[in-house]
């Protein structure tokens, strides 16, 4: 059996077709192929801008700066997430303060959420890991409650198309970071976004992606020629390409296929792991009853609730088992990943911020246990048959 990683892109004939069209044309960069990526994914989230990054990390960095996130002001996150998530905020300055997880979901514990909230408190990053969307309704009545102006950035790197009761990722947050690195769900190479609903948002978004600088006549402080422009924040050169973003605009045409085939793979997982004693699989809060129903094939009508499926993390129910049995699926093959170290474990972390072993124990306790097996939806049969049985030999 060939190598099979726990991700992978897919690209095909018409992928290829529309970055070669772009190399062909007067645009590799800041030309109209940006804009027309910027409004599909927007279109298809029902929300009214986006803003283009050259990664997901410029995306977040964007992001807590476009909702006000200043030096010393505090903002609440997950330990099990990747490093962006934090780092955005430590770039201006922001002071990061974790929540630990849900021990059914592994997103952000919704209950632990109020009790970390202080008069610093400016912004929430609940993260939708794997796929699974978080509560943000539930996010936002909390913050409603406390009387306080604290934004919420949703980080839907894993999650692009997710719904919950009928609501996109967009939906009760101010802001919403995508990730389209190659292993995500639509990729660019590398490359992020974020969508909002805010007007003002969006215009900070633009300017912090190009140097702080504006051509915008509307905008400009004075008007010396079609030539002028100006500086008015200090910004960075965030911006993604022309090329990237033709194959983004053809990724985007598969994605609802891709999401009902992870789906598709999810159950097949589901079944026929589910009677293994010393796993624990991912609780499957939404129901897939309706993979069974040839109208939602495709996903061209969409159930109530969708889990995107980015990873399918699974839990050794001996922590000492999990090293032998990430390396047992890597000899076989099979290269599995672990998704993630705790933040708050990380040196960094535990030399500016002090934090230490036992902070977050359920964040921790889910660490020691988790390897993420393959998910994407190119798997065949054959494959998927494969690494079933690889896991099932794993005891034998």
């Amino acid at each position: 059996m060939k190598q099979i990683s726990y991700g992978r892109q897919y690209i095909d004939k018409k992928d290829i077709e529309a970055v070669i069209e772009t190399l062909q044309s007067d645009y590799m960069t800041q030309g109209p192929k940006v804009k027309e990526f910027e409004d599909k994914v927007a279109e298809y989230h029902g929300c009214k801008f986006a803003v283009a990054f050259c990664n997901g990390t410029a995306a977040l960095h964007a992001a807590y700066y476009a909702v006000g996130l200043e030096k010393d002001d505090e903002f609440i996150t997950s330990p099990i997430t990747f490093a962006a998530s934090g780092n955005g905020g430590l770039y201006l300055g922001g002071i990061p303060k974790f929540v630990d997880i849900d021990k059914e979901n592994y997103n952000i514990d919704i209950n632990k959420i109020e009790k970390a909230i202080t008069d610093k408190t400016k912004v929430i990053t609940p993260v939708s890991l794997a796929g699974y969307p978080v509560d943000l309704k539930a996010i936002r009545k909390i913050i409603e409650n406390t009387g306080k102006d604290i934004k919420i950035i949703h980080d839907a790197a894993h999650a692009i198309g997710a719904l919950r009761e009928n609501r996109n990722i967009v939906d009760y947050a101010d802001v919403t970071i995508l990730s389209f690195h190659p292993v995500k769900h639509v990729t660019t190479g590398e490359g992020g976004m974020v969508l909002t609903n805010d007007e003002n948002y969006y215009k900070k978004l633009c300017l912090f992606r190009t140097h702080g600088i504006t051509k915008n006549p509307d905008e400009l402080e004075e008007n010396q020629g079609a030539w002028y422009h100006e500086m008015q924040e200090l910004g960075y050169n965030y911006r993604i390409t022309d090329m990237q973003c033709a194959l983004g605009i053809t990724q985007m045409s598969k994605l609802d296929k891709s999401l009902y085939e992870r789906n598709k793979i999810a159950d097949y997982y589901d079944n026929e792991l589910k009677d293994l004693e010393w796993l624990i699989l991912p609780i499957n809060y939404f129901k897939k009853e309706w993979l069974k129903d040839d109208k939602y094939k495709g996903l061209k009508i969409k159930p109530e609730n969708l889990n995107s499926y980015h990873l399918y993390p699974v839990l050794l129910k001996d922590p000492e088992e999990r090293k032998s049995f990430f390396d047992y699926m890597r000899e076989n093959n099979i290269f599995v990943q672990v998704h993630y170290i705790p933040l708050h474990l990380m040196p960094y972390y535990k030399k500016n911020y002090g934090y230490k072993r036992g902070d977050f124990p359920i964040a921790e306790d889910y660490y020691s246990r988790e390897v993420s097996i393959p998910m994407y939806p190119t798997l065949t049969k054959e494959e998927l048959d494969y690494i079933v049985n690889t896991i099932k030999n794993f005891k034998k």
